[in-house]
């Protein structure tokens, strides 16, 4: 059966997404940021109130994969405190200056990984050398690959998923970002085991009190802070129900 992974950003996500049939979560914080580290409260709540299996992401900031060496620190850190809370997977992935797999700190992150399965990130969609960056993971033992292959998003990225697909002899390629009910038959007809989606829409906020003038981001005055993102439960149903319906044909 091909498995939905579904990104959330909070525990009401992961709740909403396990409740419509999700396979796997991916758990994350700062949705504006593409998915950082969540917080300890979250991992805590993940751990006793979600019965499927919760991969949380490692990534201590937004913007690029290449990390300083308190970055990395940090990152050792998060990695060996959720294998010690008994996850049974996690989200990383570094890369060097060059833009290849960072192959020395990956191994020291697989080391302290312990038993849990390792998926690399969307970082793959940064490196130089797909094809190779694809036989490294594969030698470290990387379980699976989250990939828009190369493009901005996986619709866009099917000629290189499918090249992947073919060339993988370890990792699972699961294809993610962009991934919706219009296109989703797509992924499946190439023969994906896997596929990652946010299935996400903006809820409104309760509030009935709004400060005009006042936003907390500095980068985009813009944005909508009295909205945040959310799971769309119905959704994750009906890309589900699209799985079945392909899984029978």
């Amino acid at each position: 059966m091909v498995k939905l992974e579904i990104c959330c950003y909070s525990i009401n996500c992961a709740l909403v997404a396990q409740k419509a049939g999700a396979d796997r979560i991916e758990l994350c914080a700062s949705p504006s940021e593409g998915g950082v580290t969540p917080s300890f409260g979250a991992l805590q709540h993940a751990r006793q109130r979600l019965s499927i299996p919760v991969y949380p992401i490692v990534r201590p900031r937004g913007g690029d994969f290449c990390y300083s060496n308190l970055d990395f620190e940090v990152m050792k850190n998060d990695v060996a405190r959720i294998s010690d809370m008994g996850f049974p997977g996690v989200v990383f992935g570094i890369l060097t200056e060059e833009g290849h797999i960072d192959r020395l700190r990956m191994r020291q992150l697989m080391s302290l990984s312990g038993n849990m399965a390792v998926t690399f990130h969307r970082a793959f969609d940064m490196c130089f050398n797909p094809h190779v960056a694809l036989d490294q993971l594969t030698e470290l033992g990387v379980q699976r690959i989250l990939t828009s292959g190369q493009q901005q998003n996986a619709e866009l990225g099917l000629p290189l998923l499918k090249e992947l697909l073919q060339a993988s002899r370890g990792p699972i390629i699961m294809p993610g970002a962009g991934v919706r009910m219009s296109n989703i038959s797509k992924f499946l007809a190439i023969g994906i085991s896997e596929i990652h989606s946010s299935a996400g829409k903006k809820r409104p906020s309760s509030m009935r009190y709004r400060k005009a003038g006042v936003t907390m981001s500095s980068d985009d005055s813009d944005v909508d802070e009295y909205a945040y993102h959310c799971v769309d439960g119905p959704l994750v149903e009906a890309m589900k129900g699209v799985i079945s319906l392909v899984r029978r044909d």
